[in-house]
């Protein structure tokens, strides 16, 4: 494929446009005004024959000034009639002069003879010149023939299709303005376009983008600016995650290498060795699961792009699960199960996490009891993890953030993470204080993750058969 800049596109469209336009007018014109032109002969031809028969002096066999066959080829809109009496002793004439010469003068006797009607039009090209001519029968013996050449028609064919030429030529040279003005009409906001998009390729995505003016190039700058404005809150978000995550992992590294330290110089930080090592375990655990926290979240990041194996199975089989996971972790406090037998269409390993990471955070809190329970409406499935605690009083809208700690915190990722796999199952996660401890609550729709999880199975199968066959 060519490639062509702009400016050059701008140009080929408007030349292109050009031509075409001309060859439209050479093909389209000259058969348009002829056609025009040969009616008007034939109504210059009958206004004559209205003038032979409106003078009073004029008879058949008396019409004045009127040049011969061959002289009448030089004047433009000169008309030529005679009379003719086509009897069975011979045809007569009115003048000699006026008629064409034999071979054409019998053609347009015969014509004349088989005209059945008043009045017939007819054209005959003679020594490579088109001749036109009106036959009006008065009897089936008379006639009077009028002709006319096409010097008339000719001519002014070629005067208008010169001022035609003329007038092409013209515009064309005045279309070259507005080419020029749509060149550095389209160049400058492109140029604008391109100095931003250079500076977001050197990630300096800092400066605004706005545009005033054209409406879709309103557009362009708004859209082009909604984007600036993403990686920059992407940049932002990248540096404090980075900033949370080195944070997290410094405080346990530093309690183990001093530990290790005092170890290594014969000095025991707790009662004994043991106790020591166990620090040092504790810490290292710690850090394995903030580890592993940030390493699922930005894998529940990267999850976007592909569709889930959603299942539709009782809630009650995740429930139990959990509940029993964390009977013991806190005997103070019963977890209470409800709408076990309510179906859901999730993704039952991703589901599992956002569960566990809401009973883990619910049983910091729980002074009595901790609810899991699953609702539906027409269109949603809703699962509710309700805990009976202090409300929260930090900013409710910030603890689904990514390392946002409220009161008893820990990773900071635990609710981002719920967060996450509410959104890759296309719903939503909220939390509210109530009456009796703070609710949160997992949107997800019903049907459309079903039919995509259906589908992803369908093109693994077939995409597995495939490599099979190869």
């Amino acid at each position: 494929m060519i490639k062509i800049n702009l400016t050059r596109r701008i140009w080929l469209a408007f030349v292109s446009l050009i031509v075409l336009v001309a060859l439209s007018i050479i093909i389209v014109y000259p058969l348009s005004i002829r056609g025009a032109l040969t009616e008007e002969t034939y109504q210059i031809i009958d206004n004559s024959v209205e003038q032979i028969f409106s003078g009073e002096n004029q008879t058949p066999e008396y019409l004045p000034g009127q040049p011969g066959f061959h002289e009448s080829r030089q004047e433009q809109r000169a008309t030529v009639s005679f009379f003719v009496s086509d009897s069975p002793v011979g045809i007569r004439v009115n003048d000699i002069l006026l008629p064409p010469p034999k071979s054409t003068f019998e053609e347009m006797i015969t014509n004349a003879r088989e005209q059945t009607s008043s009045r017939g039009e007819y054209e005959l090209t003679y020594d490579d010149q088109t001749l036109f001519y009106v036959v009006n029968k008065f009897t089936n013996e008379d006639y009077l023939f009028t002709y006319m050449w096409d010097t008339y028609r000719d001519e002014m064919v070629q005067n208008l299709w010169e001022r035609l030429l003329y007038l092409l030529l013209l515009t064309s040279a005045l279309s070259l303005l507005p080419a020029i003005w749509l060149k550095h009409y389209l160049r400058q906001p492109l140029a604008v376009l391109e100095n931003h998009l250079e500076q977001i390729a050197n990630r300096n995505w800092q400066e605004p983008l706005r545009w005033e003016g054209d409406e879709d190039f309103e557009r362009l700058s708004y859209q082009f600016e909604r984007m600036r404005q993403n990686l920059n809150s992407y940049d932002r978000a990248q540096k404090t995650f980075i900033q949370h995550a080195s944070h997290e992992l410094k405080t346990p590294i530093m309690v183990i290498k001093s530990y290790a330290q005092s170890v290594k110089d014969g000095i025991l930080p707790k009662e004994d060795l043991n106790q020591t090592m166990d620090v040092i375990t504790e810490e290292a655990n710690r850090m394995e699961r903030r580890v592993i926290d940030m390493l699922y979240y930005t894998k529940l990041d990267q999850m976007k792009k592909d569709q889930l194996n959603v299942e539709t199975f009782p809630f009650g089989r995740l429930a139990y699960q959990i509940e029993e996971r964390f009977r013991y972790q806190r005997e103070d406090v019963t977890i209470e199960v409800e709408g076990a037998e309510r179906m859901i269409q999730v993704d039952p390993e991703q589901c599992e996490v956002l569960l566990e990471n809401l009973v883990e955070n619910g049983l910091r809190y729980a002074h009595e009891t901790l609810l899991i329970r699953a609702d539906e409406d027409e269109f949603n499935s809703y699962l509710i993890v309700e805990n009976e605690g202090d409300p929260i009083e930090a900013d409710l809208n910030k603890l689904f953030s990514p390392f946002y700690k409220g009161n008893k915190g820990q990773f900071g990722l635990g609710l981002a993470i719920v967060k996450q796999i509410a959104e890759l199952h296309h719903g939503s996660a909220t939390v509210e204080n109530v009456e009796k401890g703070v609710r949160f609550t997992i949107r997800i729709p019903k049907t459309s993750l079903l039919s995509e999880g259906k589908s992803k199975k369908k093109e693994k199968k077939r995409d597995q058969g495939n490599k099979n066959m190869e």
